[in-house]
């Protein structure tokens, strides 16, 4: 009976020693009170608590966790009815705060939450509401920050994810951007219309622009060719001039050579009025040198015997 009652004793201790061994996991801490008394936060590893006085009160998750609350109705500043439903992103950084601090920290979260969400919105407007959406977030998650500080709770994100507005607003608001949305529609066709004509315009002057360059310089050009032509032309007279100049004084050289007299001149005379007789004109004009016709016969005469 002895050694039975020995080994029994051995058992129920080795038990008992393991039953009081804790392990921490990593980003938890477990919050350990004595004789119901705050004794000590433990952290992660290996703990051994004292068997029947020391107790685990609470486990606490160090890990950031997200609080999805339900819509809530809220009164804007123009008396506007609306359903708002928001996300609270929360880390627990003093888990002994955030054990004895409050009762039921999350419900509290929550409540205050929906009671500064219906501050913040009372003084803005439906407007205001719908495009503020970033500074109602922040000051959302300063004051819930603040307030939650004294129960270990640190508030880092708040988002406001739906807002929904009476169904009345709504179908407002709708033809609102409908009518938004045309208007911009017309002022971007009127504005297409604007560019295309005055492209067309553009074009047209462009093409009156250009013609009109081509007729200038068709004229420059016409100009520039009847004035080498009139140019030529003067050209082709002044050689013509010249080269009758220079026959005749060529001829009146050779005349001058050969010293030709009167008598050779008037005998020259004869054979052209000659050359005129034997032609078919019926009128003839006899010379008033006639008269000196026997003169020049005699002056032939001799040129013969010479």
């Amino acid at each position: 009976m002895g050694p039975f009652l020995f080994s029994l004793l051995i058992l129920i201790g080795i038990l008992i020693v393991i039953a009081n061994v804790k392990v921490v996991p990593q980003a938890h801490t477990f919050i350990i009170e004595r004789l119901g008394a705050y004794k000590e936060t433990w952290s992660v590893g290996l703990h051994i608590k004292m068997p029947l006085i020391d107790r685990v009160a609470n486990r606490v998750s160090l890990k950031e966790k997200i609080l999805d609350f339900p819509p809530q109705p809220v009164i804007t500043k123009d008396n506007v009815t609306m359903q708002i439903d928001t996300v609270v992103y929360f880390q627990i950084t003093d888990p002994k705060l955030y054990t004895y601090g409050v009762e039921r920290p999350l419900l509290a979260i929550e409540t205050l939450t929906a009671t500064t969400l219906r501050n913040i919105i009372g003084d803005l407007e439906l407007d205001e509401t719908l495009t503020s959406r970033d500074i109602i977030n922040n000051k959302m998650r300063i004051i819930l920050d603040e307030a939650t500080d004294p129960w270990g709770i640190k508030i880092n994100r708040v988002e406001v994810k739906n807002i929904l507005p009476p169904a009345d607003i709504q179908n407002a608001m709708e033809k609102q951007m409908r009518a938004e949305r045309e208007r911009r529609e017309a002022i971007l066709i009127a504005e297409g219309e604007k560019t295309s004509n005055i492209l067309v315009a553009e074009g047209k002057k462009q093409s009156l622009i250009l013609q009109a360059e081509a007729e200038k310089q068709a004229e420059i050009l016409r100009a520039e060719a009847k004035r080498e032509a009139a140019i030529k032309e003067a050209e082709g007279r002044a050689e013509a001039i010249l080269k009758i100049q220079s026959a005749t004084a060529e001829g009146l050289r050779m005349i001058k050579e050969q010293e030709l007299s009167k008598e050779v001149i008037a005998i020259r005379g004869l054979e052209a009025f000659e050359k005129a007789a034997d032609g078919q004109a019926t009128k003839i004009i006899i010379p008033s040198e006639l008269q000196n016709l026997a003169s020049v016969v005699t002056s032939i005469k001799e040129l013969s015997n010479n």
